[in-house]
Parts: structure tokens; C-alpha cells; sequence
């Protein structure tokens, strides 16, 4: 009975994450092209590539997520970085603020969607 108290508090702290602003994005051909064009410009320009990763860099198209499968767990990557390596956190850093980062998110999946 010991462990009931903790799945309760499990169970309420997941019914805070809200919404998953993805959902809003996902048959929208423009935030897609806005996702795929922030990727190109600001993620594959410096350090990831559209296909087949090279070196360090973990691969974004081959069905393995390193940093969690949700889509709130890549927000959080994108947004905070991954602390002792090169990936810096972008909240804050894109034009469009947080709704950039959902649409990378969207153009990510629309591209690793037979994962």
C-alpha cells in the first residue's frame, strides 16, 4: 500500500503536461514547411544532416531517439540542449519562439514515419 500514494501522484503529475501543441500542427502543410525549413536552416546547417548522420551527431531520420520518444521529450531536448555535448538548448533562440520548435518536431516525425 506503501507505493499507492506515488501512483497517484504519478497519475496527477502526467494530467500536467497538457496538450500536445504538435497535435494542432500535424495536417497543417505550412507548419510543416516552417519545420522543415528552422531544421535546414538552423539544426542541419550546423550540425545535423537530412539522412544518414556522421561522426557524433545522432542520426534524426533512423527511428532512434536517444533523448525519449515523446514529442514532449523532444521539445524538452530542443529547447534545453543536452548538457556535456555540443547540442545547445534553442528556447528562445528561434523566430517563432516555442511554436518553431513544436513545427521541427512535426517535420521530424513527418520524416522518420515509418518508425
Amino acid at each position: 500500500m506503501k507505493f499507492l500514494p506515488s501512483v497517484v501522484a504519478l497519475l496527477t503529475l502526467q494530467g500536467c503536461a497538457g496538450p500536445d501543441p504538435t497535435n494542432e500542427y500535424l495536417e497543417d502543410p505550412e507548419a510543416l514547411a516552417r519545420g522543415e525549413a528552422v531544421f535546414v536552416g538552423t539544426c542541419s546547417g550546423y550540425c545535423h544532416v537530412v539522412g544518414t548522420a556522421v561522426g557524433d551527431v545522432p542520426d534524426l531520420f533512423d527511428c532512434v531517439w536517444v533523448h525519449g520518444t515523446s514529442n514532449q521529450d523532444i521539445y524538452n531536448t530542443i529547447s534545453n540542449g543536452v548538457p556535456g555535448s555540443r547540442m545547445i538548448g534553442f528556447a528562445g533562440r528561434l523566430p517563432d519562439g516555442d511554436e518553431d520548435i513544436w513545427k521541427i518536431i512535426v517535420y521530424l516525425k513527418s520524416e522518420a514515419s515509418g518508425c
